[in-house]
């Protein structure tokens, strides 16, 4: 399990073009845990998982699992705007393709894309 854990950072890093030297730097977590926590002999603290998950834009449920959260998840949305204008668009059915964007996005970003998606289908409608 701690490695199925670490192959999904390990991606995470192929994905960024990154290297463990790296990650370590930027996060802040010793080079020396993310090491034993690839080789399968620790996993990192909260905290310290939290920063990882941070710094790839991803949730603690990604980075453990693999699998993105579902929307009503609590760690699914940074910004609890965001949760809030999310939970309007999944409650709209002509809205859902919103939910292929980054759970980091800004509310404003949010709010916009939703309203361009309003006016694209109703644009659509009356043609």
């Amino acid at each position: 399990m701690v490695r199925k854990m670490f192959d999904i950072v390990q991606k995470l890093m192929e994905r960024d073009g990154i290297n463990l030297a790296t990650l370590a730097k930027e996060t802040g977590v010793p080079l020396s845990t993310l090491s034993e926590w690839r080789a399968g002999k620790y996993v990192p603290k909260d905290d310290k998982r939290k920063k990882i998950a941070e710094y790839f834009g991803v949730s603690l449920t990604y980075l453990d699992t693999g699998v993105h959260p579902n929307v009503h998840d609590e760690d699914y949305y940074i910004d609890p705007e965001a949760a809030q204008i999310a939970q309007e668009i999944f409650d709209n059915p002509d809205l859902h393709a919103l939910f292929d964007a980054a759970r980091d996005v800004p509310p404003e970003s949010l709010r916009l894309t939703a309203e361009m998606l309003k006016q694209f289908k109703k644009t659509n409608e009356d043609s």
